[in-house]
């Protein structure tokens, strides 16, 4: 370890008076901090950065329009040296030296009596990282130690290792569309606080391995065309595992609220007064599409896309779906569940006035290891999708973005080329 380390120790700096000199980049990144903290900020300097300037604007610090001068640290704690002019930052730090105001030179850490540590936040926490060796500071070093600690606790990773919490009730977690580098950071962490996961088969499967041994994993899958668990069956166990005391994560596929039955298990649980906390996910009908190439919207060629449940046909007196409105839409059709269906969706579409050239792209096993794209239009999809065998779960894309290029141009459904730009 290096002779005399520096010693950590944690400012409160609320309604106390904070000199900030120069206003540049540097302070641009420090002041947010201070300003969080409730510091009484005077800002000292000449001008400064627009971002600076708004915050000033706002009356969250006060800026005093000149240079630095003897004096300007008067009354104060704490002092962040930050111009470009070093003689007016030695004169500055002298200053503090001599009234014992601890001081962060941004030019100079050597002459400092204070080191700003690379920081991070995660529920409640803040990680802090000085290096202990004072001739080879390296702030990439700190950063990347901060960034690998906030990850472990937002992730979950290293609270579960070292304290595992619990906070018993119900999580609707949405999973995301298959890759398990796409659930949200919170979702993941609640799966690593969990006592029992009740999960479907379109979610990140590859999560549940990580998970300890002690941990319930309850099969939710609701595969197509074989056995399924019901949705009461679903709901009971929640509420069963819940009412034990447990933290419970319903770990589902996409969005919980993006057909996923997710309104109906939090009304069961609101109905059994247990706490539910939804977490959002991303889902597969804008993801699944982005990650085969296809932007749902694009500049010059559509303006807007609409989601639409496929799992009833257009002729099944159960549809909510107005087909025939959908048709006369100029933008992009994303269609979820419809694999079976498409034939009958496309059929439906062609009847209506839309053009039986229309692209059509099916992207099955969107963002895992098994993806596939299929291209075909309206008017082949149907027999398309039996001879490449497109089976569930696949996103359905209809529209013009299906054929966006990579250099921004696109071919029309009638063979003709047309620009983005506007």
């Amino acid at each position: 370890m290096a002779e005399n380390p520096a010693y950590p120790v944690g400012l409160r700096l609320a309604g106390r008076r904070v000199v900030v000199l120069g206003g540049g980049q540097v302070a641009q990144r420090r002041l947010p901090a201070l300003i969080a903290a409730g510091a009484d900020i005077q800002l000292v300097s000449p001008s400064a950065t627009p971002s600076v300037e708004a915050m000033a604007d706002a009356g969250e610090l006060t800026w005093t329009r000149r240079r630095y001068e003897s004096g300007d640290l008067a009354e104060s704690w704490y002092v962040l040296i930050a111009t470009p002019d070093s003689a007016a930052n030695a004169e500055a730090s002298a200053e503090a030296e001599a009234r014992r105001v601890w001081c962060v030179r941004a030019d100079d850490a050597d002459e400092a009596t204070a080191w700003t540590p690379a920081t991070g936040h995660s529920e409640g926490v803040t990680v802090a990282v000085l290096t202990t060796d004072v001739k080879g500071r390296d702030p990439r070093h700190t950063a990347a130690i901060r960034d690998a600690v906030v990850e472990g606790l937002r992730d979950g990773t290293l609270v579960a290792r070292h304290h595992r919490t619990r906070t018993p009730g119900v999580s609707l977690v949405g999973g995301g569309p298959g890759d398990p580098d796409l659930i949200t950071v919170r979702g993941r962490r609640l799966l690593a606080e969990a006592d029992v996961v009740i999960a479907d088969r379109l979610g990140p499967r590859d999560l549940l391995a990580e998970l300890p041994p002690h941990v319930e994993v309850i099969d939710a899958a609701k595969i197509p065309y074989g056995r399924f668990m019901a949705q009461e069956a679903i709901n009971n166990a929640l509420i069963e595992h819940a009412l034990q005391g447990k933290a419970v994560v319903r770990l589902k596929g996409g969005d919980p609220f993006v057909f996923g039955r997710g309104m109906e298990e939090a009304q069961a649980l609101a109905e059994a007064g247990i706490s539910c906390t939804v977490v959002p996910g991303i889902s597969s009908s804008i993801s699944v599409p982005g990650a085969a190439g296809i932007p749902v919207t694009h500049r010059g060629v559509a303006h807007e896309f609409t989601v639409v449940s496929g799992h009833v046909a257009p002729d099944d007196e159960r549809s909510l779906v107005d087909w025939a409105a959908l048709a006369k839409l100029r933008g992009t059709l994303v269609v979820l569940m419809g694999v079976d269906k498409i034939g009958a969706i496309a059929r439906a579409l062609i009847e209506n006035g839309k053009a039986p050239g229309t692209p059509v792209a099916l992207v099955q096993e969107g963002t895992t290891a098994a993806q596939r794209r299929v291209d075909a239009t309206l008017a082949t999809v149907g027999e398309t999708v039996r001879a490449e065998e497109v089976r569930p779960p696949a996103v359905i894309v209809i529209g013009e973005v299906v054929t966006v290029g990579a250099d921004g141009s696109f071919e029309t459904s009638d063979g003709t080329s047309d620009p983005t730009s506007e």
